[in-house]
């Protein structure tokens, strides 16, 4: 591959579908937002593509309502079915369906590179919320932030044999720099255990510079050939953790540590019951020893990987003569391990939380906790409702609460109430001039539909309304987790047979059952059923147990499905 330091990027227009100049400005009028989408050179997906849709529209019932009218968005402003809907409906397409909601909640676009994707604003947002809570877990946990390059010589990928082969039909290479050829090719960053071993080399001389615990928040490139956008692509984010260890125990300890920070990151933060186990030799990180992982039931029921922890045991610190004097005196190499996670989470909050009117957020990783909507109908009515809405916003930002005001009039406040609901806010604040005499407000919430999930009457009073705001993004913090869970273990078929098995896979389902089979028959059941061994969970049940392919005794059960 060459690389050339000078791209000259197509215009935005060439990137998409053509659509007449007549079309475009008409389906930007009524649209919050344009949807830009050209499927056949763009992310190739694991599923058919769907149908283009040509713009996102939102009913405009609410737009003429007058404030006794209020029409709630779950309720009343569905799209009418005689014109394009906003999202394709989930149990219709779900491919369709997240690169629907990728589109129209303005999380990502499309790069001019194919499998490429740019991060916007409110994605990477959501990014950022969980750089921030990990961030305070690894310092926490002893580790500090530092950075390695980029690019790793191809003859450091080499020195370990397994990782070679694991990755050689990911990587992008260098082969020219400057205009002239490279005495050596190099590899764009696929992982960077290599690198690590480099340095860990010259810094670790003794026992006392053990253990070496670093983390880095950096980019990677993988050559993917069916990309998805946040769950698989050329490209991605990550943060990749790298320790160095005295002893096996420490370095076992530590990536039981990891694993379970991403743990206890996905089920309080991104309210994903993720199960936790341990990989199989077949599915194990290239180089490593023992994988541990963390895996999660999307809603069309597929698993998603969302984050490993890896014991590489001595394999890497043996390639590379990564050593140590012990307080012994003898030349010892370190034990390893590294753990990762990447904006393959975001795509994991979208597809487990997510319905047909758009993102869903958990109120811990939402960039907007609370919108407030103003609406006023009269010119006189304006300054009050601003106001009060601008005292509201205040109130709850000193709280801690992350909060925004839509107080732009170039929009309805019915289009308001469909443009944040798509975009996953959890709390909508309404104030009008009747609101404002009363001295209270109208909240809705996001993962309530209808009249249900809308409250009248709640006081403007600071103390009253702060508490009540962070008691319902606590309920609904909750309230995710909860329904993520019931849709998990409905899912999930306690199976005794390969046939059952087979049943389970072929109805979308999770199986779980005793497993000591071959790594031969692991790869017949990918070949025949289309399911990886996704992990043997933690919890384990109790009892003797029979593997459901061989009839051998077996000690644990494992868990396959389908996959992204």
């Amino acid at each position: 591959m060459v690389v050339s330091l000078s791209l000259r990027l197509p215009s935005l227009t060439s990137l998409f579908s053509p659509v007449t100049t007549t079309t475009a400005n008409s389906l930007r009028r009524r649209s919050p937002v344009f949807l830009r989408r050209s499927r056949s050179h763009r992310f190739q997906s694991q599923q058919p593509p769907p149908p283009p849709l040509l713009a996102a529209r939102f009913s405009s019932a609410a737009e003429t309502a007058s404030e006794e009218q209020r029409v709630d968005s779950n309720a009343k402003s569905r799209v009418n079915p005689d014109r394009d809907r906003v999202i394709m409906p989930r149990s219709q397409d779900f491919n369709a369906w997240y690169l629907d909601v990728i589109a129209n909640a303005e999380l990502a676009d499309y790069g001019p590179v194919r499998g490429t994707m740019v991060i916007r604003p409110y994605g990477y947002a959501i990014w950022e919320a969980i750089q921030e809570y990990l961030n305070v877990r690894f310092k926490e946990t002893g580790h500090s932030n530092m950075y390695f390059p980029q690019f790793i010589p191809y003859s450091f990928i080499e020195k370990e044999a397994s990782h070679v082969e694991g990755f050689s039909p990911e990587l992008a290479l260098v082969t020219i720099g400057g205009g002239k050829e490279l005495e050596e090719k190099l590899v764009v960053r696929p992982t960077s255990e290599t690198m690590v071993n480099h340095m860990f080399t010259q810094w670790i001389h003794s026992y006392r510079d053990l253990p070496l615990m670093v983390n880095q928040w950096v980019n990677v490139t993988r050559w993917e050939h069916r990309t998805k956008p946040f769950v698989r692509t050329l490209e991605f984010l990550w943060q990749e953790g790298h320790t160095a260890h005295a002893t096996p125990e420490e370095a076992e300890k530590e990536a039981m540590q990891m694993i379970n920070v991403y743990t206890k990151f996905a089920y309080e933060q991104a309210a994903i019951p993720v199960i936790v186990g341990r990989k199989s030799r077949v599915e194990t990180f290239a180089g490593a020893s023992m994988t541990y992982t963390i895996e999660a039931m999307m809603g069309d029921r597929k698993a998603l990987q969302a984050g490993t922890s890896h014991n590489l045991g001595q394999n890497f610190s043996r390639a590379f003569e990564t050593q140590f004097t012990d307080e012994n005196g003898q030349r010892q190499h370190v034990w390893q391990t590294s753990w990762a996670i990447s904006t393959r989470f975001v795509g994991g909050i979208i597809m487990t939380h997510g319905d047909d009117a758009g993102l869903m957020l958990p109120p811990r990783v939402a960039p907007i906790q609370v919108v407030i909507i103003p609406i006023w109908k009269k010119d006189n009515d304006k300054v009050a409702v601003l106001e009060a809405a601008s005292s509201v916003k205040e109130v709850l930002q000193t709280a801690g609460v992350k909060v925004k005001l839509d107080d732009t009039d170039q929009r309805t406040p019915g289009w308001k109430f469909n443009f944040w609901e798509m975009k996953g806010v959890p709390l909508r604040i309404e104030i009008g001039p009747r609101d404002v005499s009363s001295g209270s407000v109208v909240i809705s919430r996001r993962d309530i539909p209808g009249k249900q999930g809308k409250v009248f009457g709640i006081s403007m009073e600071p103390p009253s309304l702060e508490a009540y705001v962070k008691d319902k993004l606590d309920e609904i913090q909750s309230a995710l987790l909860e329904q993520a869970t019931s849709f998990r273990d409905s899912n999930i078929v306690d199976v005794s047979s390969y046939d059952e098995l087979k049943v389970a896979i072929s109805q979308g389902k999770w199986a779980r059952g005793p497993w000591s089979a071959s790594d031969e028959d692991e790869l017949k059941v990918k070949e025949e059923t289309g399911a990886t061994l996704r992990c043997f969970p933690f919890e384990q049940p109790q009892g003797n147990k029979t593997c459901l392919m061989t009839g051998n005794p077996a000690e644990e059960v494992a868990i396959f499905a389908k996959s992204y």
